[in-house]
Parts: structure tokens; sequence; C-alpha cells
């Protein structure tokens, strides 16, 4: 009969070591960088999108996961797509936090936007996590 596994005992465990000539066909695998590259735009499409206003919102949702979210204008309109690479600061957005941004048409047919140097101006009341920290959960609740 084997011993029960209790906490304790699962944290003083040591995990298996591998060895660079093991056999075993995860020996080879490594984790994926956990740096969040910019997407590469054109240079034409970059110059348009500086070219266009600076707009606020507010932050609708985002997903830290999914590594997108959506962003309410506040002059109206339909809800603006937001890619984390397009974040610009420290902080991860949350429901509620006012941003700036500029818009930038979006292929195929260059009819929508999405928001591009997206820049925080005011923080919500709770809790920010930074870029660097651990992230354990899953997509911001919508507000």
């Amino acid at each position: 009969m084997t011993e029960p596994r209790t906490p304790e005992k699962l944290l003083a465990a040591k995990p298996p070591v591998l060895h660079h000539n093991s056999h075993s066909p995860n020996a080879s695998l490594q984790l994926p960088s956990p740096i969040i590259t910019r997407r590469t735009r054109t240079a034409s499409t970059s110059a348009r999108a500086l070219e266009n206003p600076v707009v606020t919102g507010m932050v609708k949702s985002f997903s830290r996961t999914k590594g997108h979210g959506f962003i309410t204008p506040n002059a109206g309109g339909e809800d603006v797509f937001c890619h984390v690479s397009d974040i610009e600061g420290e902080y991860v957005p949350m429901p509620g936090d006012e941003v700036k941004y500029r818009l930038c048409a979006i292929p195929p047919k260059y009819e929508k936007h999405q928001a591009v140097h997206v820049q925080i101006s005011h923080l919500t009341p709770e809790v920010h996590h930074k870029w660097e920290e651990p992230f354990y959960g899953g997509s911001s609740p919508a507000k």
C-alpha cells in the first residue's frame, strides 16, 4: 500500500533530473520565452497610425492569457480590439481603466480598426499587476 500524498511530502519531493544524454522524448523540450514581443507592422501602416489623433476610452475587458481585450471609446461607437503587443506601460489593463490610444485600420479590408499605442491614463482602484509578475488566473471579468 502506498503512503498518502500530503502537501508537505509533495513539496519535499525533488523533481526528476534529466541528463543531456537522456533517452526521454521530452528531454529536449524547452518552455517558450515569456517575453511579449510587439507585432511587426509595415512602416507605412505604423506611420499612418501615428498620424491618427489620440482618442480616449475605457477598458471593457482584457484577457492576459488570450493576449487581447476590448476598449469602449468615450466618443461612442463599436468597441475597439486591443492586442497585448500594442499596450505601452508596466501594468496589465483591467476593466474600468481609462486609456489613450490611436486607431489603426486592420486588414484584409481595412474597414475595422484596432487600438495601438495604448497607454493607461487612469488606473481603477483595484490592485494592478505588472507584466513581469507571474500570472495564474483567467481573463479579467467585464464590469
